[in-house]
Order: C-alpha cells, then sequence, then structure tokens
C-alpha cells in the first residue's frame, strides 16, 4: 500500500485486491444507508462518515476488515460482537468470514441517535 494518503474512498479501496475492495465498497453501502445525510470523509488515513462528528471509521488490514465505531459503539453492541477481536473502540472482521453488514448498519444506527442526542444537548 502506498505511504501517501488517500483523498477519497475510491482511492483508498483501489489499494486493495479486489475481494477487498468488494468488502470495504459493501462497508460503505452498510454505513451509508444506515446514516442518511451522514457525508463521507478520509480520517487518520481510513474511510469514515461524519454526521455532526464521526460517526465510524473502517479500513481494510491484512487479515481482517477493522470497524471503528467508538467506545460507545463497542460497549452498546457487546454481546453481538463476542465472536470476534474487539477493543474499546474496534472490532476486526476477518477477511475469510461475511461481514455482518446487518449489525454494522444497527452500530451506525446507534452512533447516529447518539450525535443527534448529543447536539441537542
Amino acid at each position: 500500500m502506498s505511504e501517501e494518503r488517500a483523498r477519497d474512498f475510491d482511492e483508498y479501496a483501489r489499494r486493495f485486491p479486489k475481494d477487498v475492495q468488494h468488502r470495504l465498497r459493501s462497508m460503505r453501502e452498510a454505513i451509508a444507508a444506515a446514516a442518511p445525510g451522514a457525508t463521507e470523509t478520509i480520517s487518520y488515513g481510513m474511510p469514515a462518515f461524519r454526521l455532526d462528528g464521526i460517526l465510524a471509521w473502517f479500513g481494510a488490514h491484512a487479515e481482517h476488515i477493522g470497524f471503528y465505531p467508538g467506545a460507545s459503539g463497542i460497549a452498546a453492541f457487546k454481546k453481538d460482537l463476542s465472536g470476534y477481536k474487539s477493543a474499546k473502540g474496534s472490532v476486526q472482521f476477518p477477511l475469510d468470514e461475511p461481514l455482518p453488514l446487518a449489525l454494522v448498519a444497527r452500530i451506525v444506527k446507534y452512533r447516529v441517535k447518539e450525535r443527534r442526542a448529543k447536539r441537542k444537548a
């Protein structure tokens, strides 16, 4: 992968094999559908969606797709994510398993509600 940071999603995705590009596009579509009105950006060198702040980042790695919805997103879905390697604000979806896109969408919808509540406060 090039050391130069991508300027947009397409540039980011092109750096990976076709099967990984497909997974990245699937993540992008699931997140976008779950967060109407969110804008896409590149943050910390990875694709991300923003709505009153970053909702979630995602990115490709050697053996997994990383999903970074923040600590609250991981904590709220800890039981659902128990089959995956995770940390305080991230989870790893192995490249040799189907992506849990419905779960990703639920987490993003949770983050949208959280961001909107914070904006109202």
